[in-house]
């Protein structure tokens, strides 16, 4: 069973001094803003803000009322690899289908689907093609193993400065078993070997200092919870797009993994108000399945929420550390 959050894929505010982080995403929503008559509109911030839950630790709530099938936000990952089944059918950085695209530009082993990604990819890629990943992604794929892939090309950003190796410090970590933690400590000594052999420059050999066992295992922990199983969609309107995309999830046919900063601060919920869909390439949308009324909490479903109740119970138990209490699970349906 797939335990990553899924494309079925989350209380009221007690006081102001809730209030955690508020985020205003240069983003597009569904409504603009007109300035005046001789200027053109601007798209609104997204209508939502994170605060601290009285339960479920972060959340996201609306701050204003948001119509069914709205589009609430985008937002682009923080961190994406694709499957390595279909790694030449996509392109390496967005993740979008490449089928027989002649326009799709040649890295040395892999594909972009256009310049703007090869460039976007240029600082992380020019560090893994240095590298023989052979042992290591034989060990993913031989074991099936989509998460490692994740920290592979995390390690290989913070190498070459496109991001921070502290970056997904704010996301909630998995609670580890002890055999998880060794099978852990044998995968980054796979990877810090095989970054060590390779030809890099003085200040690029200092810049590996931070892989360490615990940067591997707590980054590796917040990606089992937070990553999301990418399954691109295709149609004509939203329910052809939610369509496609459900039949994606049922043919196992994900283009990939990714991690978001706002989109990992979802709760879940079994009878949701919101959900996520990933129309061309990694991108995420988020839209409102219903009306949602503003300081209303905003919840996608991890899992698919067509299972029944104890299968769904027992799933989220051990994919995510929680006992589901919302209303459909309280009425055991």
């Amino acid at each position: 069973m797939n335990l990553s959050r899924c494309i079925s894929p989350l209380k009221k505010l007690k006081n102001k001094h809730n209030l955690l982080l508020f985020f205003t995403y240069s983003t597009t929503t569904t409504t603009t803003t007109t300035i005046n008559a001789n200027k053109p509109t601007q798209p609104s911030p997204p209508p939502i803000q994170v605060l601290l839950t009285e339960s479920a630790g972060r959340g996201v709530f609306a701050t204003r009322r948001i119509g069914a099938g709205d589009l609430i936000h985008t937002e682009k990952p923080i961190v994406s690899y694709p499957s390595q089944s279909l790694v030449h059918s996509v392109c390496y950085f967005c993740l979008k289908r490449l089928g027989n695209n002649k326009d799709s530009l040649q890295g040395h082993s892999v594909k972009f689907c256009s310049n703007e990604c090869r460039e976007q990819a240029k600082g992380f890629y020019e560090i893994e093609e240095r590298v023989d990943w052979s042992a290591y992604d034989e060990h993913c794929r031989k074991l099936g193993l989509k998460y490692p892939l994740l920290v592979k090309r995390l390690a290989c950003m913070v190498v070459s400065g496109a991001a921070s190796a502290q970056c997904l410090d704010i996301l909630q970590p998995a609670r580890l078993l002890t055999q998880m933690i060794l099978e852990m400590e044998d995968e980054f000594s796979l990877l810090k070997s095989c970054l060590m052999k390779a030809n890099f420059k003085d200040e690029q050999m200092a810049c590996i200092l931070f892989l360490t066992k615990e940067w591997y295992t707590g980054v590796l922990a917040r990606i089992r919870i937070n990553a999301f199983r990418i399954d691109v969609a295709g149609g004509s309107s939203y329910e052809d797009l939610f369509l496609s995309a459900a039949a994606s999830v049922e043919a196992e046919a994900s283009v990939g993994n990714a991690v978001y900063m706002l989109s990992s601060f979802y709760n879940h919920d079994c009878d949701t108000n919101a959900h996520i869909i990933w129309i061309e390439n990694v991108n995420a949308r988020l839209k409102a399945l219903r009306d949602i009324e503003e300081g209303e909490e905003l919840r996608i479903c991890y899992i698919d929420a067509s299972m029944e109740h104890n299968a769904r119970q027992n799933i989220l138990f051990e994919g995510f550390g929680f006992r589901c209490g919302c209303n459909r699970c309280l009425s055991g349906d």
